[in-house]
């Protein structure tokens, strides 16, 4: 049975892919989501190019998933759906991923997965996130901040190394690996890299998003009522050099 790990282009994915590698479990195909629109990674806002660098500097395939800027939960669900019933075909039969503790998103992924017969594996679930940023650093893992929930951490903090400087300056109620999305980073280099990625950081940018729909708004967590996700986002543009 070959695997997937689900890519986001940043530390965490690195970290379960090293913990997989270590295992004698490397995965056959990286798997990310892609803003057609804008050609980068979704969420994190890194350009496609970057994405496929990373995919070679690993020796791993890589297969996108392209959606949609302003894509609902709905049409998600079916073109995910779409894309890993035709990777089943081809042999693949489990997804791994590197949520840490977010219940309802791992609880989402598993029934995802399951309504179409595939495997899933969490190697890093469970880990106290405190303990798991200084693992990622000691791991050779190396990182910049490519965007920032602005609600909690401003454009200071966009194209800054990940390392212990960075986690020691963070707000108190900033997770260290940024768990609830209140960062995003892109990793650069890996004891699994063939050789480190060259880049230079660009400009900043603030975006602001919201959900499509009001069932969007609460999709993950269905204990949190009339709350409004709508927020902006820091960026900064990485390019290769």
């Amino acid at each position: 049975m070959k695997t997937i790990l689900s890519w986001s282009s940043g530390k965490d994915a690195a970290y379960t892919l090293h913990q997989l590698i270590k295992k004698g479990q490397k995965p056959d195909l990286l798997l990310t989501t892609v803003n057609k629109d804008f050609d980068r990674v979704s969420m994190h806002g890194l350009r496609n190019n970057l994405l496929k660098k990373q995919a070679e500097v690993l020796g791993i395939p890589l297969h996108q998933i392209p959606l949609a800027k302003d894509v609902d939960m709905a049409t998600y669900n079916q073109i995910m759906q779409e894309h890993l019933e035709n990777l089943k075909q081809q042999g693949y039969g489990k997804v791994y991923f590197g949520d840490i503790f977010l219940e309802d998103l791992k609880d989402y992924r598993i029934k995802q997965m399951q309504s179409i017969q595939m495997q899933t594996g969490f190697p890093i679930w469970g880990h106290a996130t405190k303990e798991l940023a200084h693992k990622i650093i000691q791991s050779g893992i190396k990182a910049i901040v490519v965007s920032t929930n602005a609600k909690v951490l401003d454009d200071s903090y966009v194209g800054r190394i990940y390392n212990e400087s960075f986690l020691n300056n963070l707000p108190e109620a900033v997770d260290w690996c940024g768990e609830n999305g209140e960062f995003h980073t892109f990793v650069y280099d890996s004891p699994d890299f063939k050789q480190p990625i060259n880049f230079k950081l660009g400009k900043k940018t603030f975006k602001t998003y919201k959900p499509c729909s009001k069932k969007d708004q609460n999709h993950y967590n269905k204990n949190v009522k009339n709350t409004d996700w709508a927020t902006g986002f820091w960026y900064i543009d990485v390019l290769m050099s």
